[in-house]
């Protein structure tokens, strides 16, 4: 999947389409789901544009890389559901079920969650 720079999460960068911002620093931006599935559901993103976590793992810089993983802990704390437990996703591929071609890491929680994944007949 290639990036494309007209996505929903490019757009919202840019400014172009407005955000719910819970928190920004300079490589990273995470606001709140437009159809939330939890209390707390929050998108991370980082400002770079890559497709997903095999683009992001291979491309992004140490910096940008620490960013992320630090910012979906500061929001986690922020939004008080680090101490209860939260979920966090990211949908990688058409396998994967990613709609969005820009890595996106979805923050879940202010409720018992279940279970991950239902059981399936392979």
């Amino acid at each position: 999947m290639a990036y494309d720079p007209n996505n929903v999460f490019a757009k919202i960068l840019r400014g172009e389409i407005p955000c719910d911002k819970v928190y920004e620093d300079e490589h990273t931006l995470a606001f709140r789901d437009i159809a939330p599935k939890a209390p707390v559901h929050v998108l991370v993103i980082p400002k770079g544009a890559y497709v997903s976590w095999t683009d992001f793992s291979e491309k992004a810089s140490d910096a940008e890389i620490a960013a992320l993983i630090r910012a979906v802990g500061k929001v986690a704390r922020d939004l008080g559901v680090a101490e209860d437990g939260y979920r966090t996703l990211a949908n990688t591929g058409v396998n994967g079920h990613q709609e969005v071609p820009h890595l996106h890491i979805h923050l879940f929680g202010g409720r018992k969650l279940g279970a991950m994944l239902p059981s399936a007949d392979w």
